[in-house]
């Protein structure tokens, strides 16, 4: 099971500067990031070997992106990550959201962990 937290807030700069902060760079790490950066670069790949970076358009990942968050996620899923973020820019919709990644195919999957929240 891969343990996948949420990250939550609405500015896409501090949302992955706290996913960069939680990084192991011994584990293969899968990070999922909703809408477009802000030109700072939070994850340098040769202090991340390890590190799989996908991301998405804008849009909630319950309704309007969720096939793209769908797609993106058995895609990394076949490379069997051994830790997940998913970033996210509106926590409006995250009930729904952790329903998704809880239900089939993923409860076989993926361990929600609590989510990180910021302001």
């Amino acid at each position: 099971m891969i343990p996948t937290t949420l990250v939550t807030g609405h500015s896409a700069s501090k949302r992955e500067a706290a996913i960069h902060a939680q990084l192991d760079s011994t584990l293969s790490t899968a990070v999922i990031l909703e809408g477009l950066s802000d030109g700072r670069e939070h994850f340098q790949p040769t202090e991340h070997p390890h590190l799989q970076l996908h991301r998405i358009a804008p849009g909630c990942m319950c309704c309007t992106g969720n096939l793209v968050m769908r797609v993106t996620l058995n895609r990394l899923l076949r490379s069997k990550p051994a830790r997940l973020y998913i970033s996210v820019a509106s926590d409006t919709h995250l009930p729904q959201l952790r329903a998704i990644l809880a239900a089939a195919p993923y409860d076989t999957w993926l361990t929600l962990t609590e989510d990180l929240s910021l302001p």
